[in-house]
């Protein structure tokens, strides 16, 4: 039968093999056996061909047809990206275009780009006026476009390029990267050489922006920050005008954190009209419907975690808040919920003594006061508590402590942030208290009714810093620091080039300039390394980067006050008394009066950078470890710190399916000679390869994922990149055992060793699923071959991957087919799903 294809211009032609097959080994440049796969692609693309198929359903097939081939060598998602990065050159430069064309037509074609999305109001009006456009697209390099996966490509195309209205593309990948790097430098005196700069190393994948500087730089729209943070006052007014801010602030695809804490509770008086309240479970509700009602763009719902301190007389109501039963108008579907917890409440889990819950409106200052005038004030309140002078509640700590971690097993939430640690290591402690974090979990800014606090993240790529592999690698020290300082004056840049559209939140940038720089791929780093995540080696690794990331970033914006000024706020901070992030571990030892137990060691020459702070710093904060779910996949590496969930797994996220297999390993398996022998074994397995007869023992210890590794480890991980960060990471934790009694040890032991904060905790059981191919006991628990727990601390693995609903995928994305035998992922910030899935949809909105 003869196949026709239908042109983009609706004429027919006759399908060319041969033409689809020279186009399939050209994607394949570089790669072994280019040209038996690109016949081996051409004859399983010709078995889905049909009379009268489209050019771009072609496209589509071929890139699905290397898809479906990735379980048995990541080289052909290297030939899938190529292949979808084509079909964006052929909208922007037109059909059969040549490489060799490609390289011609990208300095021209980007100068129309700019000046067509000025001309629709796409792009702010400067991009045509501030830069030279011939000098920044003569610096385009295609060859970059290489470093992309699959998925990082199609992220970028499906969420942060631009198109025109009817939905054309406007950017292929090189220009989407010098778009944001001139949108970053339209304050910079020599505009063209600072976004020449920004290009190079985002280019590169070596740093990135966050995601709402990516969708919006440059753009007309130029709402860049990533996290709010704001306090929810006990008057009518200010909560109305709260739901207000939430509704603008979703609008502009920023993540929110929101305190309920000063609430007055339920049935308290309400003098003003002789009633009582409802308390804050109501008013939560009707957030939690304003997040779904202001979606972003239709695509996805707002993101918002409340937060509330735990002696709150409703804290028994807001554990509930994430139930499936119970009434609908006291429960949150979209909204998180997270607890903030004080030193106090964790000397009395210890000691099994009472705790009490009060009515805000009676202890007032409770909210404010942290450390030991936390402890003293509480003290009082429950003295009056036991002679009956103010209302409340008594129960045992640990009785609550049990009930917070049952809810959190049961429902994600909530996530566990202390606040003691909090505010006792602040830096910028001059600006007032400290009420909760963000929605990931990572920023500690101040606020109050004059300030809605904001945090501009962006995120370094470790493993694009590492040369080298196992006895080779090495630290690019030089670059790392290089990347370090630039993305510092980036992220400055940006707070004085934002909008926003409340005003408490652009005085609080103006006012702090705080930023979050943060890290990725420290597993996919380790790995390289040929190290376990749970080894010393791993913990010093740890230590040794974000010491040095912490010191330059530091170094950096001491610089730019030099160049630019110092904060506004800066006087009175602990910056200005000479005081960097590790100092303040004796702050905390101090206050709270147990150890902190973490390693302490320095390698660099702090006592010159503390004389160069107490001269001025640029930004009240410098760095905040997000959980990088979108921009992490752009990159091609590990999200934040966290461990592989598997080696070979399906990947379900808004951008689409994708099959995810571990490369490092890969390449591990073909230096030995074993990949093509054990690949099948592996796939049988879902990607243990501790279940694989024959696997080496060092790469079984080495490539030991999530469940099989000790929780402890990614307290210990957390704990030495802690010292050096003056906010917070966005910690992942991923257990096997659902005995609550360990999960208290757990989380104590995160509170002793200084964490700030904790975000999802993934139990093992609720990613096992029945696979049909696949004999499953979900009873049995074994130690995986090679699972040694760190330091007697750690809990024995339970087997099992894997979640069995995926996210809707949005066409016309390629769709990976996937063997019933590999688990299926659907991603929250590059690890596994939370029961709700409504989380699915917003859980990108850090970065």
């Amino acid at each position: 039968m003869t196949i026709t294809v239908i042109k983009r211009d609706g004429s027919r032609a006759d399908y060319d093999g041969y033409e689809i097959a020279r186009s399939i080994e050209e994607a394949a440049t570089g790669l072994p056996d280019q040209v038996s796969r690109a016949t081996q692609l051409r004859a399983e693309l010709e078995i889905t061909l049909f009379d009268g198929i489209s050019s771009e359903q072609l496209d589509e097939a071929v890139i699905g047809v290397a898809l479906q081939n990735v379980k048995d060598d990541p080289a052909f998602d290297t030939i899938a990206s190529r292949l979808l990065v084509k079909t964006l050159y052929k909208k922007i430069f037109g059909e059969g275009v040549t490489r060799e064309e490609v390289y011609a037509f990208h300095g021209p074609a980007f100068v129309r780009a700019i000046l067509r999305g000025v001309e629709l109001g796409l792009l702010d009006e400067r991009l045509a006026e501030a830069f030279d456009l011939e000098r920044l697209g003569s610096a385009l390099d295609p060859d970059r476009d290489d470093l992309l996966r699959y998925v990082g490509a199609q992220t970028m195309r499906n969420r942060y390029m631009i198109t025109e209205p009817d939905g054309t593309p406007l950017e292929v990948p090189q220009f989407f990267w010098m778009r944001v790097a001139m949108g970053l430098a339209l304050n910079e005196e020599d505009a063209t050489t600072a976004a020449l700069s920004f290009y190079d190393k985002m280019s590169r994948l070596e740093y990135l922006a966050a995601g709402s500087t990516l969708v919006n730089a440059g753009t007309a729209y130029s709402q860049l920050s990533n996290c709010f943070v704001m306090q929810m006052e006990d008057d009518i007014e200010h909560i109305a005008k709260s739901v207000r801010d939430v509704m603008w602030l979703t609008k502009g695809t920023g993540g929110i954190g929101l305190s309920v804490t000063q609430l007055r509770a339920e049935g308290s008086p309400i003098r003003s009209n002789n009633t009582s309240s409802t308390g804050p479970i109501p008013f939560m509700h009707t957030i939690d419907s304003t997040l779904r009602a202001v979606s972003r763009g239709g695509k996805k719902f707002g993101a918002l975690c409340f937060y509330m301190e735990n002696w709150h007389l409703d804290f028994g109501q807001f554990l509930d808040l994430r139930q499936n039963s119970g009434d609908p108008y006291r429960r949150t579907r979209t909204a998180n919920t997270a607890v903030w917890i004080s030193d106090e409440f964790m000397k009395r889990v210890e000691a099994d003594a009472d705790w009490y819950l009060f009515d805000p409106l009676e202890v007032d200052d409770l909210p404010e006061l942290f450390g030991q005038a936390f402890s003293r004030r509480y003290a009082e309140y429950a003295a009056q508590a036991e002679r009956g002078e103010i209302r409340h509640k008594k129960l045992k700590a640990r009785e609550q402590f049990r009930a917070i971690l049952t809810t959190l097993q049961t429902t994600s939430h909530p996530w566990l942030t202390w606040k003691d640690t909090v505010n006792t290591r602040a830096l910028n402690q001059n600006t007032g208290t400290i009420h909760l974090s963000n929605l990931c979990t990572e920023i500690c800014l101040p606020q109050d009714r004059e300030n809605i606090s904001v945090c501009n993240l962006a995120s370094i790529n470790l493993s694009r810093h590492v040369v080298g592999r196992r006895g080779d690698a090495r630290v690019d020290w030089d670059r790392l620091a290089e990347s370090t300082r630039l993305a510092v004056r980036q992220l400055d840049n940006l707070i004085d080039i934002t909008i926003s559209s409340v005003p408490e939140s652009e005085r609080s940038n103006e006012e702090n300039r705080a930023l979050g720089l943060g890290v990725m791929g420290f597993t996919d780093v380790v790995e390289r390394f040929g190290w376990s995540y749970e080894s010393e080696r791993a913990y010093d690794l740890m230590d040794e980067l974000m010491e040095f990331v912490s010191w330059h970033a530091i170094d950096a914006s001491a610089d730019l006050a030099r160049e630019r000024g110092a904060y506004p706020n800066f006087a009175g901070s602990r910056w200005s008394q000479g005081m960097v992030p590790f100092d303040s571990l004796d702050l905390l030892e101090a206050d709270r009066g147990v150890p902190v137990d973490v390693t302490r060691r320095s390698r660099l020459d702090w006592d010159a950078l503390r004389a160069k702070v107490a001269g001025g710093v640029r930004n009240s904060t410098l760095m905040a470890i997000a959980p990088t779910a979108s921009i992490g996949l752009v990159a091609g590496t590990t999200p934040g710190l966290d461990p592989q969930f598997s080696q070979i797994f399906s990947r379900a996220t808004a951008a689409g399916k994708f099959l995810e297999v571990n490369r490092n390993l890969v390449e591990d398996l073909r230096e030995r000679g074993l990949w093509e022998s054990l690949r099948e074994d592996l796939l049988r397995h879902q990607g243990d390869l501790s279940k694989v007869e024959g696997a080496p023992a060092d790469l079984v210890e080495i490539y030991r994922t999530s469940f099989q590794l000790s929780p402890y480890a990614f307290l210990e991980v957390a704990a030495r990149a802690q010292k050096w960060i003056d906010q917070a990471i966005s910690r992942n934790i991923y257990l096997a055992s659902r005995d609550v009694g360990d999960m208290v040890d757990l989380y104590a032991a995160a509170w002793r060793m200084g964490v700030k904060t904790t975000y999802y905790l993934h139990m093992m059981p609720r990613h096992t699923a029945e696979q049909s191919t696949v004999r499953v006991n979900k009873a049995e628990t074994v130690a995986p071959r090679g699972a040694t727990p760190s330091g007697g601390r750690g809990f024995g693995a339970r087997r099992g991957f894997g979640a069995a609903t995926a996210a809707p995928t949005p066409a016309p994305a390629p769709v990976a087919v996937v063997p019933e035998e590999i688990q299926e992922l659907d991603v929250v910030d590059g690890s596994a799903c939370p029961i709700d899935p409504q989380e699915r949809l917003q859980c990108e909105s850090c970065q």
